[in-house]
């Protein structure tokens, strides 16, 4: 019996290893702000805030902290701080503040972004990128980006758009729920469609593929945040995380958030009964029961269900988590929220189907259209083929 082969990687190369092999350069006698947080790390495990405070031919003087903090550990409004480390004033993008001051800004002549993303609309890290994007632009700052993979991959778009009466720090631009698209491709299309005049360098990725999950990459998975802990999760949460501004716990408080999700008032056996006999691609449910331990019905037990992923090529995130949505609104009209359901779909002829009794299948169809003129504007920021 032959062995098996292994994976076919890529030595993929971030944007801090391309800044750092090339010694930092395109900052050369800058004096730089850096927007991080523990993601912002070399192939190596050294922060790139610890990387550019080295550096000799440039200045790091302030941090720039987003949703969970500098070190990533927050899961709730971040203060203001100083960085053990570096000895430099981090100022938190969460919380009282969005974006930087004008005071916070005053003597940098360049702000740099390090963050990790995982490639969904609503998550934050790419709403600080936009709004640092404009802050740059209005003080006539350099905006660095030093970009990632998405760990989702770059070629698959899904759901809809995000109105433009329903934008928000959650939904920060007319973007699908899964964009595909890089941070930095992402501050490209953001600096060229809101027309910030920003000048934006990005610092490319080596060996990435369009086609490429996070684990061809052979890059460490860390944590983007508290409750993001592995490919897994990040690929259910562009489904599962829609779920959360209703009444149902998406798992936080447990071991294994986004990969269950339930409430006091389900029976997951039911639940997982009618979403199995939709045999939605790629995914299986299992009836479980769980007492999450913090956040939504902390302390009380849950009736669920496990979402497994079988068959990741067919898996279609925001379409099985439609499907979701369309079960619960089925079986549980009285008792699900699902009036609350907009506020992450962030499109309101597609919550006006839903609670009309429209299909996943249907809803799907009704925005293609969308998708088809969003991979046309995104097609010249694109960085990766």
């Amino acid at each position: 019996m032959s062995a098996p082969q292994p994976m076919d990687m890529n030595p993929v190369s971030t944007g801090i290893d391309v800044l750092q092999r090339g010694g930092f350069v395109p900052l050369r006698g800058r004096r730089v702000g850096l927007i991080t947080n523990h993601t912002g790390l070399n192939r190596e495990g050294h922060a790139t805030a610890d990387l550019l405070h080295a550096a000799p031919n440039l200045q790091l003087a302030a941090l720039f902290g987003p949703e969970h903090g500098i070190r990533g550990a927050l899961d709730e409004h971040v203060p203001d701080m100083k960085d053990e480390a570096t000895g430099l004033p981090v100022y938190s993008l969460y919380g009282a503040r969005n974006r930087p001051t004008a005071e916070q800004l005053a003597g940098l002549d360049t702000l740099v972004f390090d963050i990790q993303d995982i490639g969904t609309r609503f998550y934050t890290y790419i709403s600080t990128l936009g709004l640092t994007l404009e802050e740059a632009a209005k003080h006539g700052l350099r905006y660095v980006v030093l970009d990632r993979p998405n760990p989702l991959g770059g070629l698959e778009v899904e759901g809809p758009l995000a109105d433009a009466d329903q934008l928000s720090f959650t939904a920060y631009h007319r973007l699908p729920i899964r964009h595909g698209m890089t941070v930095g491709e992402l501050a490209r299309l953001f600096n060229a469609e809101k027309k910030l005049g920003a000048d934006l360098q990005v610092i490319l990725v080596e060996g990435w593929r369009r086609a490429d999950f996070w684990d061809a990459t052979n890059l460490t998975w860390v944590n983007p945040s508290p409750n993001m802990r592995s490919l897994t999760e990040a690929l259910l949460y562009p489904g599962i995380g829609l779920l959360e501004t209703t009444n149902i716990s998406v798992g936080r408080g447990t071991d294994t958030p986004f990969e269950i999700f339930g409430a006091p008032w389900l029976d997951g056996r039911r639940l997982a009964a009618a979403l199995n006999a939709r045999e939605a691609p790629g995914v299986r449910f299992v009836p479980v029961r769980f007492t999450p331990k913090s956040s939504v019905y902390a302390g009380q037990a849950c009736g669920g269900v496990n979402v497994l992923i079988t068959a990741r090529h067919r898996f279609v995130p925001v379409y099985t988590g439609l499907v979701i949505a369309e079960t619960l609104r089925r079986l549980y009209p009285q008792e699900w929220e699902a009036a609350r359901f907009i506020r992450l779909l962030a499109n309101r002829a597609a919550q006006e189907a839903l609670l009309a009794g429209e299909s996943a299948e249907t809803l799907t169809r009704s925005w293609q259209k969308d998708i088809e003129a969003f991979r046309r504007r995104r097609r010249p920021h694109l960085l990766y083929a």
